[in-house]
């Protein structure tokens, strides 16, 4: 004899069923993965006693994609599911069709509930999600920032491991099952989020008050030892309170108390400005600036003294000053660090001569700007693509998935979980200005056509190399209006030029959706660096057109689609075949590509691109 449960279905696309009318969940199955329906059966739930036959169960067929599940809590939707068909893989059969319910919309709790109780747990303690339980699991930890702190996340799920709502011998097993559900979360949790967590606050509390459940449990469940162990290689907590002190053979306890913060806390590590690298503009004129790369712990002295270097200006004739955001002047002592904790700089920075209070003019006659034209032309173009490749791709492997969630329903707050975003999209425009300073700064016609040529084949080689960030960048910088309209330059460029320059263009043509880009880009094996304008253009076209809560209920559909959108991330930086991007470069290139002088004011490109050809 089977039990049914009385729900009200919600239909979208279906006329032959109307809102109001019951659902029929006739296995036990059914209702082992809808273990919440049983908790709420005592808050207006319906559970009746079905007498009809088996043979009766399918005289209406219903489709899947037509039927959605509605869970009411006291008189208030929290939870809808759509009911999909699933393949398994059978010891005796090649593989078993199963039904599983997706997440539609939701309450945080009732989506984190559903999303543990989908996880299914071998006869060997192993947890073995199927397809569609392991996208909603990865779906959730990606862009649960949209719905919920981690705070309340990590409270919620020590929630769940510590209820104590099983009893007896038979339910024993069922509370092992859930806490090891929830220590599977936590694990794919911080796996997924690697060092993206780590300087939360909340996370370290966390992590620390599992960790000394899971040792408490550890007596009355042996086998969470595999868990302690897990945690303990994730987090690389002392193994001093570990299996050895709560094996099964001890017959008592270590008091709680015993547990030394010290040994069982997470390891301390330096801050973030010590480890991660920034790009740092310096301006070298009032609408010019030298872009390097720079420790984020960076100080005034070790700053000034690159710059020094690059302009070939002796170091004690010059001063670093920080304009600020309130147009504010501040001159750097040269022990000051010049970027906040949370990686942003002091102010813009200008490097100015100590006698003079004044800014640098590098370029002051037709000679040096002779030499600078000289030193370009003589790079072998292969050797710039793969130092801009390998500039590109450190900054790119460090960009985590949840960045680009959280700079799109975050854009207007500075936000130090956007850092590496920010920057490789700072690069992408940095490039294309450099592009645009190299050609206009050229005096001689002759001079300027090599140029071209030269970017022309660097951006072939980006795109060659899977470097599809600086291949946009050339591409528009050479199609910029201060450098297209330089007309008897074009006129000098060589056929097979202009044909190889047409070609890539078409690949960074905008319509159909940017149609071109997307199938090139397809066809190219990972690891690869995506162009991230339009990355980013997808997901705000996503989060725009739908809303993100309806009727109080998180919009899960919305979040899964952000999601699939996110892992292009994760697929572009795995390297399954051994196709490594970064390849060896020279270190002549290298001082290069790393320090680029760059103009970036509008109207100063524009003034430079007439006095080269002058209007007619």
């Amino acid at each position: 004899m089977s039990w049914d449960c009385g729900l009200k279905y919600m239909f979208s696309g279906s006329p032959a069923l109307q809102p109001g009318s019951m659902c029929i969940l006739h296995d036990k199955e059914d209702l082992s993965r809808l273990e919440m329906v049983q908790r709420l059966a005592k808050d207006g739930c319906r559970f009746l006693q079905n007498h009809s036959k088996g043979s009766e169960r399918t005289s209406e067929p219903q489709s899947d994609e037509a039927v959605r599940v509605c869970l009411r809590e006291r008189g208030h939707d929290v939870l809808v599911l759509q009911r999909i068909s699933s393949e398994q893989p059978d010891s005796s059969t090649d593989s078993v069709v199963s039904d599983r319910y997706m997440v539609v919309s939701g309450t945080p709790e009732k989506i984190l509930e559903h999303l543990l109780s989908d996880l299914t747990l071998d006869d060997d303690q192993g947890t073995t999600p199927s397809k569609e339980s392991d996208t909603l699991l990865d779906d959730f930890l990606l862009t649960y920032p949209v719905f919920m702190s981690t705070s309340d996340l990590c409270q919620a799920l020590l929630g769940h491991y510590c209820t104590k709502r099983y009893r007896g011998k038979e339910d024993r097993k069922e509370a092992l099952e859930r806490k090891r559900k929830v220590l599977h979360l936590v694990s794919q949790w911080m796996t997924l989020c690697k060092n993206f967590l780590r300087e939360v606050e909340h996370v370290k509390l966390f992590m620390k008050t599992l960790y000394r459940y899971v040792l408490d449990d550890l007596y009355e469940h042996p086998f969470l030892e595999k868990d302690v162990r897990e945690l303990q290689k994730l987090y690389q907590l002392h193994r001093r309170h570990a299996v050895d002190e709560y094996s099964p053979q001890r017959k008592g306890k270590a008091p709680f108390h015993q547990l030394s913060l010290k040994e069982n806390g997470l390891p301390s590590r330096g801050t973030q400005r010590e480890t991660k690298e920034v790009l740092c503009h310096v301006y070298i004129t009032m609408d010019s600036f030298l872009s390097m790369r720079a420790n984020a712990g960076i100080v005034a002295q070790e700053l000034l003294q690159a710059v020094a270097e690059r302009m070939e200006v002796p170091l004690g004739k010059l001063v670093l000053v920080a304009v600020t955001y309130n147009e504010g002047r501040l001159l750097l002592q040269p022990q000051d660090r010049v970027f906040s904790d949370s990686l942003r700089p002091v102010g813009r920075l200008h490097v100015c001569r100590k006698d003079l209070g004044e800014v640098l003019n590098p370029f002051t006659d037709n000679s040096e700007l002779q030499q600078r034209t000289a030193r370009m032309l003589s790079l072998n173009t292969w050797d710039v693509a793969v130092a801009l490749t390998n500039f590109d791709w450190t900054i790119f492997d460090s960009i985590h998935e949840q960045e680009l969630v959280y700079f799109t329903f975050s854009r207007h707050s500075s936000s130090s979980h956007t850092v590496a975003l920010e920057l490789l999209l700072q690069r992408c425009n940095e490039v294309q200005l450099w592009v645009m300073t190299e050609v206009l700064l050229c005096p001689t016609l002759c001079k300027r056509v090599q140029l071209i040529k030269k970017f022309i084949k660097i951006a072939a080689h980006c795109k060659a190399q899977r470097n599809l960030n600086c291949f946009f960048a050339i591409i528009m910088g050479l199609n910029t209006a201060a450098v297209s309209r330089l007309g008897q330059t074009w006129e000098k460029i060589p056929g097979k030029f202009k044909k190889l320059f047409s070609e890539l263009e078409t690949i960074t043509d905008p319509s159909l959706n940017h149609k071109a880009y997307r199938d090139s880009f397809k066809k190219m094996k990972a690891p690869k660096i995506p162009f991230p304008p339009l990355l980013l253009k997808d997901i705000t076209f996503i989060h725009e057109g739908n809303k993100t809560f309806h009727d109080n209920l998180v919009n899960f559909e919305k979040l899964h689609m952000i999601a699939d959108t996110v892992r292009l991330i994760r697929q572009c930086q795995k390297d399954h075949m051994g196709n490594g991007i970064t390849q060896k470069s020279s270190s002549e290139v290298r001082a290069y590509i790393d320090y680029l002088h760059i103009i970036d004011n509008q109207q100063t490109l524009f003034e430079l691109s007439h006095r080269l050809e002058p209007r007619a």
